[in-house]
């Protein structure tokens, strides 16, 4: 249910950030109620070799171009374009004004009555950008010329727009704006988790680098993408173009890498598919600031490596990638959420695609920065549960390095009381019972009045004695003759043995042995270890008090489980169970539980208990089965 409803989140969340993009180009076209479109313009080429400062040839052949067949591709031969502009009078404006949000060229040069009113140089490969340009005011209809050249594409791709110049570049700025935020918000939040990464261990900050390095170079891409920065400062275009290129050999590696930790070493061969790649973006890198450099002789290789073979390799990673996750899906909700993250990214990616060779070859690329978004949040989700999953991790094995520490001590204990044990306890028993033996003869020559005294005293040492005893048995609990125990046999007679003292605390017993299931061991000392048990449970009883035996055979081993609904214990109360002098009871030594743990372990059982205060106790007692008993 938990992962419906993360797959349901994730797709509400994928498919209203999909609606909005796919909204947004409508919404972000709307036109100020101010301004007035040009619709339509004229196109003539210009031919290789004619001179920078040749005019139009006004009687030449020129094409009628609208935004739905603008004409921006150049043909063969051709270097740029005359476009030919019929401006209405601007007379009834304050600050009459030009904007044209999509233009292709590397060089504008704009004129107006034969005279030059504006110029741009770009030095650098970035075709894409827009233009406002300032107006005089005039009674009557205007002619411009622009013209514009290129290596692949020159011309108008959007509708023209005279209007007030102040509103123009408010409008120029709401539809590029929203690309320079989203991708400067991407770049800051990767540099905090650059900052967090030092935070976390060598394993998981090489994943959280891997995923820094994947946002930061999505932040860039979208907003060199765009074709403000290039426009406002031109002088930094190269920078601009170096940063695209650079994200572009850095992103799908980084990307790569963090998936291939994602699948925790499932398929090795990613590694080796890796490498190849950081060889391929490693060589692209290198035309890539060869051409910056050298300039026109490496723009064909830098154009095969980066356009021509990348672009097969990037689809091609991408696809890995969603064959990868969703073979793994429903395996890790991991690959569950990248899958989604991947499928979105494709889907957006795929709608770019679709659009570019539908409508037109110079198609703006829109929808995949939204599958930017929708992937990044997925990767981060990714990250969070994998630390998350680390941390728990942690915990565990803290607990466990926890419990290993208190068994270690409480063996070196028991160890240290077994080895005392041995050594004197013969020693003082020997003594306690000459001084029995006497306080018994005098107890027979003294007055009335004197014999509770001696017969508390002869108590004392008895109870002295049974100490001892108890000593003797956890050091040594005299194991030398095993024989093979029918649980069923051994059973009953303890519920002969102990059902009359639970009946005298009001209270019952039932024993459940389905079938025979033969251990090896003691038969008195197996009863001494049982009884323990359920003296203790008998004595935690209250009213309606129930103690239930059960033994079954699971998977190789004898369970036995004797549970009560008495006054259980605490969980710290559990963890002292079999240390000497620790008891629930008030005149309790805790040395019965602890030859009750010996016992159990010189048989090669396992004792454990699990208890609620309030609700009881249940004792768990595990005895390895022999697996082909002796027939009698």
């Amino acid at each position: 249910m938990k992962r419906f409803h993360l797959i349901l989140l994730l797709l509400i969340f994928g498919g209203a950030a999909f609606l909005a993009l796919l909204l947004y180009p409508y919404i972000s076209s709307s036109e100020d109620s101010t301004s007035l479109p040009i619709t339509t313009w004229k196109v003539q080429w210009i031919p290789v070799g004619t001179p920078e400062d040749a005019p139009p040839d006004i009687n030449g052949e020129w094409l009628s171009a609208t935004v739905e067949h603008p004409f921006v591709t150049l043909p063969k031969g051709k270097v740029g374009a005359w476009i030919h502009l019929t401006v209405p009078p601007t007379s009834n404006l304050s600050k009459p004004g030009l904007y044209i949000e999509l233009l292709y060229a590397m060089n504008v040069m704009i004129y107006e009555n034969s005279k030059p009113v504006y110029q741009v140089d770009r030095s650098f490969d970035f075709e894409r950008t827009l233009l406002q340009l300032p107006l005089d005011h005039t009674e009557i209809a205007n002619d411009l010329y622009l013209r514009l050249t290129g290596k692949e594409r020159a011309g108008i791709k959007s509708n023209v727009q005279l209007g007030e110049l102040p509103e123009i570049s408010q409008q120029a700025v709401r539809k590029e704006l929203p690309d320079l935020l989203l991708g400067g918000g991407l770049a800051f939040l990767s540099l905090l988790m650059l900052l967090c990464s030092w935070y976390l261990n060598r394993a998981q900050r090489s994943i959280a680098l891997a995923l820094a390095l994947f946002v930061m170079c999505s932040g860039i891409l979208i907003m060199t993408y765009s074709a403000m920065p290039c426009y406002y400062y031109p002088e930094l275009g190269h920078l601009f173009l170096f940063l695209f290129d650079t994200s572009i050999y850095i992103v799908f590696p980084a990307l790569l890498y963090f998936v291939s930790h994602i699948f925790e070493g499932q398929y090795p061969w990613i590694k080796r598919v890796l490498r190849w790649l950081v060889v391929y973006y490693s060589i692209s890198f290198c035309a890539m600031v060869g051409y910056k450099i050298i300039g026109t002789p490496l723009y064909s290789p830098y154009m095969f490596l980066t356009l021509w073979l990348g672009g097969p390799l990037i689809i091609g990673q991408l696809i890995l990638i969603s064959v990868l996750a969703f073979r793994n899906a429903m395996q890790n909700p991991n690959s569950l959420i990248l899958s989604l993250g991947i499928l979105m990214l494709a889907l957006s990616g795929m709608t770019d695609i679709l659009l570019l060779y539908t409508i037109d070859t110079s198609y703006i690329f829109n929808f995949w920065k939204f599958g930017i978004i929708i992937l990044i949040a997925s990767l981060v989700m990714i990250l969070n549960r994998r630390i998350a999953s680390d941390y728990a991790r942690l915990l565990s094995y803290s607990k466990e390095l926890e419990l290993y520490n208190h068994q270690l001590q409480r063996t070196e204990k028991m160890q240290i009381i077994s080895e005392l044990a041995a050594s004197i306890a013969h020693e003082v028993r020997n003594p306690l019972q000459v001084t029995r033996g006497f306080l018994q003869l005098l107890s027979g020559k003294s007055v009335a009045h004197d014999k509770s005294y001696f017969n508390l005293a002869i108590q004392e040492l008895d109870r002295a004695s049974g100490i001892i005893t108890d000593f003797l048995t956890f050091a040594k609990p005299e194991l030398d003759t095993l024989v093979e125990l029918d649980l069923k046999h051994e059973l009953a007679q303890i519920e002969t043995m102990m059902t009359p003292l639970v009946l005298l605390n009001k209270g019952e017993m039932e024993v459940h042995v389905p079938e025979p299931q033969i251990i090896l061991g003691n038969s008195s000392k197996f009863k001494q270890a049982l009884i323990n048990i359920i003296k203790n449970s008998i004595e935690s009883l209250h009213e309606e008090g129930l103690i239930t035996i059960n033994a079954r055979a699971e998977g190789g081993n004898a369970v036995i489980r004797i549970a009560d609904n008495g006054e259980g214990m605490e969980a710290e109360q559990i963890t002292k169970l079999g240390e000497p002098y620790f008891s629930t009871k008030t005149k309790g030594t805790g040395l019965g539980l602890m030859v009750t743990f010996r016992i159990i372990e010189v048989m090669e059982g396992t004792l454990e208990f699990h208890s609620e205060k309030g609700k009881g106790t249940e004792a768990i007692i595990r005895f390895p089965l022999i697996s082909n008993p002796r027939t009698k």
